[in-house]
């Protein structure tokens, strides 16, 4: 797993020991920042389901201007902090550990993008595309990025919110509502 451009372009990212965390691959990722390339640059991300860390620091080293990593375990929150080292992007990010639903519920930031990719087989994505339409900390025409296998069905509306088309790379699915 690496940084696949920008100021960190190269860079190998460490992943976790086990099967805990699934990373997003290369190939989905290039896909999705493919599709968001445009909407990065000066943004504030919100990498709610940090795991590695690797969707916040794709989008820092592409030029986001900030990016915030939640994980609600301390490995994760590590792990995270070793790859904004080893990308030196530690200086325009910060970690959280927290539940998700309860930081989402208690932060008073704002962000241009959120992406959400959960653990699979959880509802997590589901709760949070709730909140998140229920709160309000994305800025109007932000993003929410997701990412869900196939079979994993998504709300067509959300209120406030546009719907895109899903993007299929192999098992895998992005989906992103645009705030309105």
């Amino acid at each position: 797993m690496r940084v696949i451009t920008g100021k960190a372009r190269g860079v190998v990212l460490k992943t976790p020991d086990g099967m805990e965390t699934r990373p997003t691959t290369d190939r989905v990722k290039e896909a999705l920042f493919s599709i968001l390339q445009f909407d990065i640059p000066g943004c504030a991300v919100l990498d709610l389901f940090g795991g590695t860390g690797q969707l916040g620091i794709e989008a820092l080293s592409r030029g986001a201007s900030k990016a915030v990593f939640v994980d609600a375990g301390e490995p994760a929150c590590r792990l995270i902090r070793e790859n904004l080292r080893r990308t030196k992007l530690e200086n325009q990010a910060k970690v959280v550990r927290s539940d998700y639903l309860q930081y989402l519920t208690t932060t008073r930031e704002k962000f241009d993008i959120i992406f959400l990719d959960p653990p699979y087989a959880e509802v997590f994505l589901e709760n949070a595309l709730k909140c998140i339409s229920e709160i309000d900390i994305l800025q109007s025409g932000g993003i929410i990025a997701t990412e869900r296998p196939i079979g994993k069905e998504l709300p067509w509306e959300i209120t406030g919110f546009t719907r895109s088309k899903d993007y299929k790379y192999g098992n895998t699915l992005i989906t992103l509502y645009r705030k309105l």
